[in-house]
């Protein structure tokens, strides 16, 4: 009699877990990708030719910029200001080339540093937060109810990840030019707002893990125990919208900024002149 029983509680329970399984199949591969797009450091070895180019037609300028401070510093005389900044400027141009020279492995690092910071966050996380779960019907209902919307959720997100790895991945050939570009004070806003873009780029995926793993920790409380789903859909809705804001955003207001600055030195050039 037990064992009709245990029979009859059994045979629901393994047709909700099959039931389960075929829900989550269509997941797992998303899923699966999201998290290599997260935590693998961008691979950007097959944009080294491209970034040797680069450091190729940079390269062709620093002789000019030496001869341009040795001629400062000799036309300075007993200047002492403009020799000291001279010296400066010199010394701003030997620091520029080292870094153009090994920004290559500079960029390598920073993505390692990167992957490793968003690595460490999400293998916090407990991987069932991810999955459809039979945790209690209220939940199951509302899976039911939201699963199509999980899903695109989980597709945008997809997508705005691989639009930051290819930003990311390409960046590499761009950091010298910033670099270049910082070190040349009428062009130093513009290797600003190159850096500043790239580094939001590369660093948003560890915000992300972070917004999982404060989700994931929410589960654990009865109160929201009920609305999994709710806030699974709400994380990677956070997260798009994260990365959506940093990635264009951020990077039209950098622009806009720089536009300023130099319709701001326009107009002092201007005045001068005037």
């Amino acid at each position: 009699m037990s064992f009709l029983a245990d029979l009859a509680t059994l045979i629901p329970k393994k047709l909700f877990e099959y039931l389960l399984v075929i829900i989550n199949a269509p997941l797992l591969p998303l899923l699966e990708l999201i998290k290599k797009l997260l935590s693998e450091p961008v691979n950007i070895s097959p944009f080294s030719s491209l970034w040797s180019v680069m450091i190729y037609v940079i390269s062709l300028f620093y002789g000019l910029l030496l001869l341009y401070s040795g001629f400062n510093f000799i036309i300075s005389g007993h200047d002492a200001a403009k020799r000291e900044n001279a010296k400066t400027w010199l010394r701003n141009i030997i620091i520029m080339v080292v870094l153009v020279q090994a920004s290559f492995f500079l960029y390598a690092a920073v993505l390692e540093i990167s992957s490793l910071l968003t690595i460490s966050v999400l293998d916090i996380v407990n991987q069932n937060f991810f999955l459809l779960t039979v945790d209690n019907l209220a939940n199951f209902g509302l899976e039911l109810l939201f699963g199509i919307v999980y899903v695109a959720m989980l597709l945008l997100t997809v997508i705005l990840l691989t639009v930051r790895y290819l930003i990311v991945s390409v960046g590499v050939v761009f950091v010298p030019i910033a670099i270049f570009l910082y070190f040349i004070p009428p062009l130093k806003s513009y290797g600003r707002l190159i850096i500043n873009f790239l580094g939001v780029c590369i660093f948003t995926t560890f915000f992300d893990a972070v917004i999982i793993l404060a989700s994931s920790k929410l589960v654990e409380i009865p109160l929201y125990a009920n609305f999994k789903i709710l806030l699974m859909i709400s994380a990677f809705l956070l997260i798009n919208l994260l990365m959506f804001y940093f990635m264009f955003f951020a990077a039209i207001k950098s622009a806009l900024g720089t536009t300023r600055s130099i319709i701001g030195n326009v107009k002092m050039i201007k005045s001068l002149f005037g």
